[in-house]
Formats: structure tokens, sequence, C-alpha cells
């Protein structure tokens, strides 16, 4: 009699567990995005919440986590109990920060097998951007203005080892000059200094700069794809400049490790909708940004890839404090 209980009990909390996976979400979900209002990964994640909120039944609300070039956000997404109810929209710095804090010798703010990744909906190449107003009209008068003036030039960035951080330092690299790393909170914080006259430069996406290039407050002289921009088609390489530069700051959507992977299908199915909705494409592109959807397979390769090439980055630039 005991043993038919225990078995029965043991059915139901089965089936209980199963009914409350398939019920999930039952609450709203929190996306982290990991940098102010006004960078590429809110201009992502606030269309995508929306459209994936939808989708699922709940409201997914967004808490913008700036600092230390997004490892702040990050480390709070890996820390979160891996229940569905915390997910992630990371840039690119993800393949940096911990390799980065390896060679500072400090404890690693989060480890790369501590995120899951789910999904990436964009990856732009960073353009260089200045004032409208500005004495360059080239990439090639900024180097040699740059090069003529060791270190006078400033650029800001999202924070040391950022996604806005490690282009420019690709282009020092190159280009063989030295200019000033100015780090902000976040590429919001870093076009308004760039407005403001107190840096002369920086690297972002397309997506943050756009609306100030075509109001005439900015100019941008290069980028740091192969071909044509979509949305800056005039817009030459850095390559074709002679610069052998190159780097793409992507968005992607990630979970905490563990998460059980009966909601990963949920939050992928999800993330799936969002990219095909024709809003949140509108939205994106209209920013800058065309949508460029990877699915959890192919995004896992693509992190893994960027990973190792990023390593071997950072390990170039060296210690910045």
């Amino acid at each position: 009699m005991m043993r038919r209980f225990l078995i029965a009990a043991g059915l139901c909390a089965a089936a209980g567990l199963a009914a409350a996976q398939g019920a999930y979400p039952t609450k709203p979900i929190t996306m982290i995005v990991p940098f102010p209002p006004g960078g590429l990964a809110d201009v992502v994640g606030r269309p995508v919440a929306e459209s994936m909120g939808k989708e699922l039944g709940q409201p997914v609300v967004i808490e913008n986590k700036g600092g230390a070039g997004g490892g702040i956000g990050m480390a709070q997404a890996s820390k979160a109990a891996a229940d569905g109810y915390t997910i992630l929209m990371a840039l690119s710095s993800y393949s940096v920060l911990p390799e980065a804090d390896t060679l500072l010798g400090r404890p690693q703010m989060y480890a790369f097998n501590s995120l899951r990744p789910i999904a990436r909906f964009t990856a732009d190449p960073t353009v260089l951007a200045v004032r409208a107003d500005a004495p360059w009209k080239t990439v090639k008068d900024f180097v040699e203005d740059a090069r003529k003036r060791p270190g006078a030039l400033n650029f800001g960035s999202s924070g040391n080892y950022g996604t806005m951080h490690v282009p420019m330092e690709i282009l020092k690299q190159v280009a063989g000059v030295r200019m000033t790393h100015i780090p902000y909170t976040g590429a919001g914080p870093a076009v308004v200094a760039l407005l403001g006259g107190q840096v002369d430069a920086l690297s972002t996406g397309p997506a943050t700069v756009l609306q100030h290039v075509k109001a005439g407050k900015i100019r941008v002289l290069g980028h740091w794809g192969n071909g044509k921009l979509e949305s800056m088609p005039d817009v030459p390489s850095l390559k074709q400049a002679g610069y052998n530069a190159e780097y793409a700051q992507w968005s992607g959507l990630f979970v905490p490790a563990g998460t059980p992977d009966a909601v990963v299908q949920r939050l992928r199915a999800a993330a799936r909708h969002a990219a095909n909705d024709p809003k949140v494409k509108e939205v994106i592109l209209g920013a800058g940004s065309p949508v460029l959807y990877q699915d959890t397979p192919d995004f896992e390769k693509y992190v893994q890839a960027d990973v190792q090439r990023m390593s071997d980055v950072v390990k170039k630039i060296g210690k910045v404090e």
C-alpha cells in the first residue's frame, strides 16, 4: 500500500514538474542589457524584448546594467538563477573580457562556460566616427594627424577591452600610431562625449551614430568590415583606405548555464520569432543595423570562434589599466 502511494506521489511530482516547465513563463522575464541606454545592445534589446514578450505571453523587461565594458551586467546574468527568468543581450565584448581579466591578473567577472548562447541578432562592422566639424575628411587624414601628434588625439569607448575599445586598438596597431583612450560606461555616454567635444573620435556600431550622421552632427570616415555597409554604402572600409583592420560588433542572447533545455527551447523559439518579426527588423534596420540572425547551433560555433580570435587580439593589446 505504502509502495503504491509513493509511486503515485512520485508520478504526480514528475507530472507537476513537467507541467511547470511546460507552463514557462509564468511571470515577467528580465533581460539584462549590460550597457546604458543608447548603445547597440539597448537598440537591439528593446524591440527584441517586446517581440519575445508577446510570443511568450509574459513581458520581457529591460534592465540596463552598465559598467566595465559590459562586464558588470554580464557577470550579473552569469550568477542569476538558471530558470529562464533572467536573460542577457550581450555584445561581442563577451568574447574579450575574461581574457582581459586574466591578463590583468584579477578574478574573471564571469567565465565563458557560465553563460549559454541562444541566438545572434546582428553582426556589424564598427565605424570610425568623428564630429562633422572635425578637420579629417578621410581615414588617412585622421591617421596621418595621429602620426604627427602621438597621443594628442583621443577616442572614447564603452570601457576597457569593450567593443568600442578593441577595434581602435587594432587600428592603432596596424597604422603604427598612438592615441589616448578615454573609457565611458557605455556607447551612449561615449557618443555624447563625442558630440560635446570631449573626445575626438570613436569606433561603434552604425546603429549608435546613424541618427547623428543623418542630422549632420557626425561624420563617418570608414568601417572595420569588408564590402559596403547597408546603412552607409558610401563609407569605405579601413582596408580600402590601406589599413588591414577588421572587427565586427555582434549582439546576441544568452542565458545562465544550467538553464533547463525545455526553457531554452521556449526562449530559442521566441528569439527566432523576434528575428523574423517585421517590426523588429524595421526598428533595427532603421537604426542602422540589419538583422543577421543565427540560431543556437550556429551561434554557439560563432561565439567559440570569436572567443579564440579575440583572445589573441587581447594578448597583442596587452595590459590596459
